[in-house]
């Protein structure tokens, strides 16, 4: 083999611009109820919370709308929930919340490492701001919401392989032509009833899993008081397996 010759099999134009099919992935159902797990790490410093359903796929027509609801929430350093449980009440270093859109629906998750005797406390305070979302958002808080999008999206840009990456979202999700020229103007166009809109359509506290991993014994009984839903009970060794 020269210097020049491919390992690779050759590909003809016809199958270079031929779409790789796409495995079909069952739909997953909607969770009938809320549900808590509870991971049990005798002695941990912190309990781990994560709060979570099914979401969307990448091609959802929802995604601006769901771009400014999901940063109004928890997808900013002064999100909602960043503001509420590590500014106001010190409960943890940061908090956020995340829409992870793929080909088929990925998972949206809220979720924060917060102080082991503050668990329950920070629950309240992650459901009261679940809830609060739903609810009309204040035309200032939007629009700061939509400058702070419109600004940074043009710091996606400043490399070549920033470049790359936004042509590789393009291509993968297969989205209009006109998606990355008509970003800052489809962000601009969200109004509070859309937020609204997609946030009661997607996000649904008492449709949740919650998942907190931390120290039993003194988690428990706070976080049984809140009354989140039934309360399921996991050793380390029940998630990841034993380690012999």
């Amino acid at each position: 083999m020269s210097s020049f010759d491919s390992p690779w099999p050759k590909i003809t134009p016809e199958q270079s611009s031929s779409p790789a099919p796409r495995a079909a992935f069952p739909p997953v159902p909607a969770r009938a109820r809320r549900e808590v797990y509870l991971v049990d790490k005798p002695g941990a410093p912190q309990s781990q919370i994560r709060i979570g359903s099914v979401g969307v796929a990448r091609s959802t027509p929802d995604f601006f709308p769901l771009q400014v609801a999901n940063t109004l929430l928890g997808g900013s350093f002064s999100s909602r929930l960043n503001m509420n449980l590590r500014e106001k009440h010190g409960y943890t270093y940061g908090a956020s919340s995340s829409f992870d859109m793929r080909t088929e629906p990925g998972p949206f998750t809220a979720g924060a490492g917060v102080q082991t005797d503050k668990t329950s406390e920070a629950l309240k305070e992650f459901f009261s701001e679940l809830e609060g979302i739903l609810r009309t958002v204040p035309a200032d808080e939007l629009a700061r919401t939509k400058s702070y999008l419109s600004l940074r999206f043009p710091g996606g840009f400043e490399t070549t392989g920033d470049i790359s990456r936004r042509l590789e979202e393009v291509i993968v999700y297969r989205l209009r032509d006109d998606y990355l020229p008509g970003y800052v103007r489809n962000i601009d166009r969200i109004t509070s009833a859309d937020v609204q809109q997609v946030a009661e359509k997607y996000i649904q506290p008492d449709r949740m899993a919650v998942v907190v991993v931390g120290d039993r014994k003194v988690i428990e009984p706070g976080i049984r008081t809140l009354n989140l839903g039934p309360l399921n009970f996991l050793t380390l060794d029940e998630v990841f397996g034993r380690q012999d």
